[in-house]
């Protein structure tokens, strides 16, 4: 089959085109999928630069990017997993059909459209986060003309739209979904959303929208008509000045209750300073760098509280397949890529121009 793979950590020129990688069988417990799409994510950069391992102190900057850091160390591989072994594919927005199945599983499931829950859990312990891995990462994903992946992480899918579009939600809309959850987000309260524009940013301002808060997001200038587009109730710009006197001005008090970030960088200490008492930061990224400044007087005399979001419950992903089918959450699909062309669509990620999510297409 046609696969494009990561051959080591390190730049573009990691990422190898190749038609001649073997089809991989589902063992017991799995499906075999015919990739019809796959979207592209931060992840995705992170995992092939060695961007987690705790050497890199930058953000996810187009130089980085694409050529690579010097060193990393043996945490670089992903979300707090040991080092990957090469060759390896990734891709964890999968959407495609069910073409074979493993022992076990029910051969009535050939032919479903599914997208697949990116949170490989252990079946004896699934609420066990230590023992968690990543679709794309700890095993191989959909960067690939086919993929396997466990039966219970294939969620069938009932919807008209198509390919392209489904694989913008997986990794983005669930990421977001789980922030929100983290975060306790709830009717009537205020969020500040970073990066609203890019995949994670404009999925939780749908899905907080959703939940009946009001949001206001931040975003590039550009992009800013786009953000309001989708539901914001007020989009400021992403460089704005006195962000106090900017929140006063659009909803009549200069704190918010939740902060929703995927920033991260220099601008972090404001964002804790806008957070009303008992209020609650969750972060899924740092883009724009993981190294951040706090004041932690600020911290407990406002009685705040901080959330990282990775690892979900199943339920975050079952539920979005209800949002999706239901059309409480749309796509926001910024451009297509056929597979060959992986590491200039990767390229063109990390200039950061676009609004929502790249997908590659395996044909």
């Amino acid at each position: 089959m046609r696969a494009v793979v990561l051959t080591g950590y390190g730049g573009l020129d990691k990422l190898e085109y190749r038609d001649d990688v073997p089809v991989p069988k589902p063992v017991a417990g799995e499906v075999l999928i015919a990739v019809a799409a796959c979207g592209m994510n931060n992840t995705d950069v992170n995992t092939r630069t060695g961007w987690y391992s705790k050497v890199v102190t930058e953000g996810t900057t187009a130089a980085g990017g694409a050529g690579g850091f010097e060193t990393i160390t043996e945490d670089a591989a992903t979300w707090g997993a040991s080092s990957l072994a090469f060759p390896h594919v990734q891709g964890a927005d999968v959407c495609g059909r069910i073409v074979a199945v493993g022992d076990g599983v029910d051969a009535a499931r050939i032919g479903e459209r599914i997208i697949v829950d990116g949170w490989l859990r252990d079946p004896d312990e699934p609420d066990n986060r230590d023992k968690a891995g990543y679709f794309g990462s700890e095993r191989w994903g959909g960067f690939a003309e086919y993929t396997t992946a466990p039966a219970v992480n294939a969620f069938k899918v009932e919807t008209d739209l198509g390919d392209a579009e489904l694989a913008t939600f997986p990794c983005s809309s669930s990421t977001a979904e789980h922030m929100l959850e983290r975060s306790g987000l709830a009717a009537g309260q205020t969020v500040l959303i970073t990066g609203a524009s890019g995949g994670v940013g404009s999925a939780l301002v749908q899905l907080a929208k959703r939940r009946g808060a009001t949001v206001v997001a931040l975003a590039g200038a550009s992009k800013m008509a786009a953000v309001d587009e989708l539901g914001a109730d007020h989009v400021l710009p992403r460089d704005v000045e006195g962000l106090a006197g900017a929140l006063a001005g659009a909803t009549g008090r200069d704190t918010v209750d939740v902060v929703a970030d995927v920033v991260g960088g220099d601008r972090f200490a404001e964002l804790i300073e806008r957070l009303a008492r008992g209020g609650h930061y969750v972060t899924s990224g740092a883009i724009a760098g993981p190294i951040v400044a706090l004041d932690l007087r600020t911290l407990y005399l406002n009685d705040l509280t901080l959330h990282g979001a990775t690892v979900m419950p199943r339920y975050v992903f079952e539920n979005l397949v209800g949002y999706i089918e239901r059309g409480e959450i749309r796509p926001l699909l910024a451009k297509t890529f056929a597979l060959a062309d992986l590491a200039a669509a990767q390229a063109e990620f990390l200039e950061k121009k676009h609004i929502g999510n790249f997908v590659v297409l395996p044909g």
